[in-house]
Formats: structure tokens, sequence, C-alpha cells
């Protein structure tokens, strides 16, 4: 693993700019074939961890998601199950609205109460559009308001092209996505809560003595595959959103549009084998990990630790780990107060001149201001130290 920490050079102590790198020279001249031509409509590969898009085809055209829209329903579950707001305990009253629905059903009856955590894998694993309307009605107050909450959270995680009219993916007018928004989404549920996820491994539930397979045939297929939901309308075709798990490789692929529930598992087998067959990730830092250490003036420490706030991740062709030319750059001045989390510079990744991924550099502690005394002496090292760089430089 490439680090830069421990480098140290003169000019940080005397608080001066300056620019950290460190490469490896190796001869670069890996050839990629072009990503497989699917029979679909739009799709979308992408890595979980480091976003790199490896494959993607009318990724901003927006569709009708069918059922895919069950995502976004289940990930609102986890999000307000992590707020507190609800409980998988919790027991959901069943409606006539959610009873009559039609389509795909977990086969709930109206006037019941069902568990919140039997409707979550009925949502899940059976594409129920009865247990949607049920948990809508239960968190959202409506299906109507509840779609608002699909809507806030989806701009939240940067789906940009996406709409809900409803929490099925029953045909509605003004109701879209994009190949691109649903693997954000399902890239957002693998990694913000992973126990949630589990469920969309499971191939079967079993409720009211109804047992039903998971629509997801790459499940039976692919024993590295995970989830995550199909979706099928006339107007939307079979549709796939899937992710893979290889050796800490993630990958998210979205098939949208093709002819059958077998083309939509093959093209998607088609894709994750194209992306673990040329491309790897590797996780260059760790979330918190000390990368640096800073010269401070005006602090009560005169030291301060450097890090990222979160995992560095990087996508890359097969065989161009040595070429990776990471660099640090630092503000001029580190001058207290400093809180933590607060950027400071920037850690780049470059590949053969091309920038790979860039995070801000954040303090890792907080520096409170030092006294006047303290002040006054930084200030007058400061000065003669830029000085003294300033006359040696020349």
């Amino acid at each position: 693993m490439i680090k830069l920490r421990l480098l140290k050079p003169l000019l940080n102590s005397l608080g001066l700019a300056f620019l950290l790198s460190f490469s490896v020279t190796a001869v670069s001249g890996s050839l990629v074939p072009a990503a497989p031509k699917l029979a679909a409509s739009a799709f979308y590969l992408v890595d979980a961890y480091s976003g790199k898009v490896i494959a993607s085809k009318n990724a901003d055209q927006r569709l009708p998601p069918a059922s895919l829209t069950k995502m976004m329903t289940s990930y609102i579950v986890a999000v307000e199950i992590g707020k507190g707001r609800v409980s998988l305990d919790d027991m959901v009253p069943i409606s006539v609205a959610a009873w009559k629905k039609g389509g795909s059903k977990m086969y709930i009856r109206e006037g019941t109460q069902v568990k919140l955590s039997d409707l979550l894998k009925g949502i899940i694993i059976q594409s129920g559009n009865d247990a949607s309307i049920a948990v809508a009605e239960f968190i959202g107050g409506s299906e109507d308001g509840f779609a608002e909450l699909m809507n806030y959270q989806a701009q939240e995680l940067g789906m940009h092209d996406t709409h809900y009219m409803n929490a099925t993916g029953w045909p509605a007018e003004d109701h879209y996505s994009t190949a691109k928004d649903l693997a954000i989404l399902g890239a957002a549920i693998a990694r913000d809560f992973p126990d949630h996820y589990k469920v969309y491994a499971e191939k079967y539930f079993t409720y009211n003595n109804i047992r039903q397979p998971n629509r997801n045939k790459l499940l039976w297929t692919d024993s590295t595959v995970d989830g995550l939901k199909t979706g099928h309308t006339e107007e939307a075709g079979y549709c796939l959103v899937a992710s893979s798990v290889r050796k800490n490789m993630r990958l998210v692929s979205v098939v949208m549009g093709t002819k059958s529930e077998k083309s939509r598992a093959q093209e998607s087998q088609k894709l994750l084998n194209y992306g673990f067959r040329f491309y790897k990730t590797h996780k260059l830092y760790d979330q918190g990990e000390e990368i640096h250490e800073g010269r401070v003036w005006g602090g009560v420490e005169d030291q301060l630790k450097l890090g990222l706030s979160e995992d560095l991740y990087v996508t890359i062709v097969r065989g161009e780990y040595e070429n990776l030319k990471p660099s640090l750059e630092l503000n001029h001045v580190i001058q207290a107060p400093v809180e933590k989390g607060q950027s400071l510079g920037f850690v780049r990744v470059m590949l053969d001149d091309k920038l790979v991924s860039q995070q801000p550099l954040v303090a890792l502690d907080d520096v409170e201001e030092g006294g006047f005394i303290k002040r006054i002496m930084d200030s007058l090292k400061r000065f003669f130290s830029e000085l003294f760089a300033s006359i040696f430089s020349k």
C-alpha cells in the first residue's frame, strides 16, 4: 500500500507551503477491451466504494423503474429504523388500499397487523405491492406522503434524475429514474445499512403459508451476488439491479429494458464479469488514519494529525497499482484554533497524469488557540522561518 505518512521535511516544521508526492515509475500499457454490448435500453456498472464508473449506456435517460422503486421504499425503512422512529418489531395495520393492490403480492389481509420486519421481507424478497403500500402508510401517513419522503431522500443521495409518485413502482406519469441513479441507491443500501442489506440475499420468504422465491435469479447462479432487486412492467421491460462482492471489491450493476427474466440476469452477469475481470479496487487510506502531521501556529499544540473523513478507495485497471501517484497538498498556514474535521488541504491520487481521486485533508483533532505569549512567540518564529526560506530559495 502506498503511504504518505512519515514524510516530514524541514519545510513542514517551518510552516511553509509545500507539496509532498510519492510515485513509482512503471511501464503502463494495460489494454482493456470495450464493455460488452448488452440487449438493454440502459445499463450502468459502478464500484460501490470508489464510485468509479466502469461501463454505461444511456445512464441518464429517464425510464420507468417498475419495482426497482421498492429499493427506495426499503431504504427509507432502514433510515427510519436508524433514527429510532420505527422498529422492526412494530405492528403495522393493513388497510383496504394495501390489501386490494394488484400486481405482485405478499398476501397480507385487510384489518390485520403485520410486523414491520415481515413487511420488509415482503417488499424485498417477494416484491409485494401490498406490503409496500402498508409500509408507506405507516411511515408517511399516506402513500402520497411517503412519496414526498422518497423524493427528499433521492435528492439527498444525489439521485437528481429520479422522481417518485408511489411506493411500488406502479406505472404513473412523472414516476421515473435512471440507471445511474438506481446504481447510486443500490450502492448506498449496501454501504450504509449492511444489516438491512442482508435481506436482499435471502432466496425465499414464507408468509401466510405462501412460500415465494426471490426474483433475482443471480442469487442461484452466482455465489458472489447478494442483491438487489428486480422490476418489470410492460412499459419498463425487465430490469435488475444486482450487486456482487469479490475479494473486498463490490460492484453494482443496473440493466433496464431487457426482454425477459432470463435476459436481465444474463446481461447483468456479463457486466459484473467484465468489471471484475479487468478492474480492481484498492483501499489506500482508512477514515481517521493519520496521513501527515502538520505544524500549527498560535495553538496550545504545535503539531496536528491530518487524515481523511472517509475511506479512500480507487478502482483502476488491473496491473496499474504501481503507477499510482498520490500527493499531499497543505494550506500555506495552519492557524489555531482548528476544529476536528476542518479541511486543511487535499489528498490527490493520479494515474498517468489523470486524476483518479481527490479528498479533503482534514484535522483529526481540535487544537485550541494558545495564550497571548504563545501566539506572540509563534508569530515571531513564523516570520523568521519564512524570511530564511525566502532567502535560501533565491
